[in-house]
């Protein structure tokens, strides 16, 4: 049983982890005299995914993300059950989180920002939100393939994969918040209310995922 919990728990934690810093520091904007910039936002999802990463990846894989996971289970890394088990907590993580948040930073500022809550800008469709969403997982989960699942790849723990997501903060942020994550746009939104292109932050990451580890998986993958 405890074999069975133990990636559970860890994911739980990892999504829990990226969602709180992510979170906080979008919070601290509206909090702090000056507004915490884009770049420093983009630092603390970045530096919190590669430190989730790395902590669990020995123990549940690193996955941190429905998108990855449903991702590897399109190219058989994962059986079924298992994403799904996987999924469930990563959800759970991300929900804990935003309900944290809510309670311990101040409400006021917590309240304005959502507590973390994503959005997409005016002037961007909802077609257009996916497909940017998209774009920018297929690079975090390309990331994921050449630095965590191919046994070629450079050990570098979880932090190419964070950085990754740093520099995808930074290219898309103003435009979708780049969520990469279906459970780091659902928590907040759920413990918010605020339900802006959920679609987006779905079949866009999810979508993106596929298709990076497609690619890898069957093109770049070099086969014994």
């Amino acid at each position: 049983m405890r074999q069975k919990i133990r990636p559970l728990v860890a994911e739980f934690i990892g999504v829990f982890m990226l969602v709180f810093i992510g979170g906080g520091a979008i919070i601290m904007g509206g909090y702090a005299e000056g507004a915490v910039p884009l770049g420093g936002i983009a630092a603390a999802h970045g530096l919190a995914l590669a430190i989730a990463v790395t902590a669990t990846m020995n123990i549940s894989g690193g996955h941190i993300n429905p998108a990855i996971t449903i991702g590897l289970l399109s190219v058989g890394r994962i059986d079924g059950k298992k994403a799904g088990l996987y999924i469930v907590a990563q959800l759970l993580g991300a929900v804990v989180a935003a309900l944290v948040l809510k309670g311990l930073f101040p409400s006021a500022a917590a309240h304005i920002k959502q507590y973390g809550a994503l959005s997409v800008a005016t002037d961007i469709t909802l077609a257009g939100a996916v497909l940017i969403e998209a774009v920018l997982t297929f690079f975090l989960a390309f990331a994921v393939m050449g630095t965590a699942v191919d046994p070629a790849g450079p050990k570098v723990g979880g932090f190419g994969i964070g950085l990754t997501l740093w520099a995808c903060i930074l290219a898309g942020g103003p435009l979708t918040g780049a969520a990469l994550n279906p459970a780091r746009a659902f928590g907040p939104a759920l413990v918010a209310g605020a339900w802006t292109a959920q679609l987006a932050y779905w079949v866009g990451p999810i979508l993106g995922a596929v298709v990076a580890m497609q690619v890898y998986e069957r093109l770049l993958l070099k086969k014994d």
